[in-house]
């Protein structure tokens, strides 16, 4: 039993390590001349929406200082504006800009295609068919719904 529970650790490790390797090709990819705060920053404001840049920092486990100069840097590239919030006219709602849009869009498609780009120099069409059985199985990991 021991030993299956330290060969359990061990997958558990080499999964976490693999997939954080494969994320960061793909971020990588998808941060060309950005950083990876401000590539994060605009995903963040697709997703949530127009928000404060506390909200987007809480959203990102940052400070809010930090937030604010990738914000700041951001606007200056014209991917994101400021409005006055209209409940709270202290309170700055940051929003995507149709630039800062189209961006998140090319950032993600330069993601998916460099992982794509792996996928087909680096396995063979018979590794690709159990990469495709593995991910119905991580899928599986990850619902936590899912019965055991």
């Amino acid at each position: 039993m021991a030993d299956e529970q330290r060969r359990l650790r061990e997958t558990a490790e080499e999964l976490q390590l693999a997939v954080r390797m494969v994320v960061r090709q793909m971020r990588l990819a998808a941060s060309e001349g950005m950083s990876l705060s401000q590539v994060a920053a605009l995903k963040q404001l697709h997703r949530l929406g127009p928000a404060s840049a506390a909200e987007l920092a809480r959203a990102e486990r940052i400070r809010p200082q930090s937030m604010i100069a990738t914000v700041n840097a951001l606007r200056a590239a014209g991917y994101v504006e400021r409005t006055p919030d209209p409940i709270d006219g202290r309170r700055q709602i940051i929003a995507l800009t149709e630039s800062g849009r189209e961006t998140v869009r090319e950032r993600g498609e330069a993601g998916y295609g460099r992982l794509a780009e792996l996928l087909a120099e680096r396995l063979t069409e018979a590794e690709r068919e159990t990469l495709r059985e593995a991910i119905v199985l991580l899928k599986r990991l990850a619902d936590a719904d899912a019965e055991a």
